[in-house]
């Protein structure tokens, strides 16, 4: 059967909708989902089906409130992790140590959305039966901290230079390759006083280990999240909003306690960008 409508008004018809399909294709993104990557640094020892297990239920959280599928990528090492900041293949960087996703902001454009509580921290530990009670009384001492390059003994060498001990001037200084290796050294009493992480493994065994702390750093952002360019502002503004609300039900309760943070905080993006002048890097 011919069908009523006249031509031209058919030929209006066709051309109208070709062009709101063409319309929507160039407003369309060019990818569907966007790409999380993930680093734990040295310290973790997952492989990529853990971490995906592990941050899926993050993952799924920050979608909802990007209206977007998000795809958790493992970044076991550095170097790829570097890479894919630095190409902007990574939408969204959730990263320990601090100071990559700080390069991230200050280098590749990235915005801050959040940080993991508690902050990090440095702790000066020494042993239980040391004569030491201040900090004061640990310079010229024996010192053990992680290896030089690694981000913590960064972090404590800025504190102590706050504090008006320059490692670089103490004449008995150790480093380390792991943090394990720090309390193993003030356990066997081969050095007086050593530098660990506030979330080291070797912070969580002090009291097991006969050793105590003699001095807490000032706190700087611990595993922050950050979003490459292709996520907007007010998509920023929506995961901090969504992230936040985390610990008032059950179900972001459980997202918290699966990744290991206590909550997230919206408001440390200053203190990220400051991290690395305050490094020294």
């Amino acid at each position: 059967m011919r069908s009523t409508i006249p031509l031209f008004k058919r030929l209006l018809i066709a051309v109208s909708t070709l062009l709101v399909v063409t319309s929507t294709q160039a407003q369309a993104p060019a990818h569907a989902e966007f790409i999380l990557a993930v680093s734990e640094g040295t310290s973790g020892g997952l492989d990529h089906a853990r971490v995906i297990a592990k941050y899926g239920s993050l993952a799924d959280a920050i979608g909802r409130a990007l209206k977007r599928k998000v795809q958790v990528v493992f970044a076991r090492e550095f170097s790829s992790l570097e890479e894919g900041i630095r190409s902007g293949r990574f939408d969204l960087v959730l990263a320990r140590p601090s100071d990559y996703p700080a390069r991230a902001v200050r280098d590749h454009g990235y915005q801050f959305v959040a940080s993991a509580r508690p902050d990090g921290q440095c702790l000066i530990v020494t042993g239980k039966d040391s004569a030491l009670q201040t900090l004061e009384q640990a310079r010229g001492g024996r010192w053990v901290l992680p290896e030089k390059v690694a981000y913590m003994s960064k972090f404590c060498t800025a504190e102590l230079r706050d504090r008006g001990i320059a490692l670089a001037a103490e004449k008995n200084v150790q480093y380390v390759r792991e943090q394990a290796a720090v309390t193993f050294y003030l356990e066997e009493k081969l050095a007086d006083v050593g530098a660990i992480a506030s979330y080291s493994g070797a912070a969580k065994t002090l009291e097991k280990s006969g050793l105590r702390v003699l001095h807490t750093s000032a706190p700087q952002p611990y595993f922050p999240l950050v979003a490459g360019q292709r996520v907007s502002p007010d998509q920023v503004r929506a995961v901090q909003a969504e992230l936040t609300a985390l610990p008032q039900s059950e179900t972001g309760r459980e997202v918290l306690k699966t990744v290991g943070i206590q909550a997230f905080d919206t408001g440390s993006g200053e203190r990220l960008r400051g991290l690395l002048g305050w490094l020294g890097i």
